[in-house]
């Protein structure tokens, strides 16, 4: 099975966005990191990915919006997020 694809857009000083990328780092999951604040086309991108979401992190896997720290803690929780990333049960 292929390694999942996981993006997380992010900003360096916020809180929420470190949770969720030690929760993804805790799984040994790699993600590409995009920080919304190196360049305004980053946030559009966010933006329009995510449906209008502004706030940091938005969560993609495999191309498909999960959401932010709280879905993707839930995710977790409920065995949700190993599915999601091919992790066998």
């Amino acid at each position: 099975m292929a390694a999942p694809e996981v993006t997380l857009y992010t900003s360096a000083w916020c809180p929420y966005c470190m949770r969720a990328k030690a929760l993804l780092e805790r799984k040994g999951i790699a993600f590409r990191e995009i920080d919304v604040e190196a360049g305004r086309e980053f946030r559009q991108e966010m933006i329009a990915r995510s449906g209008g979401r502004r706030t940091v992190p938005q969560v993609f896997i495999n191309g498909t919006h999960l959401g932010g720290s709280e879905e993707l803690a839930a995710a977790e929780r409920s065995g949700e997020l190993d599915r999601l990333l091919g992790i066998p049960a």
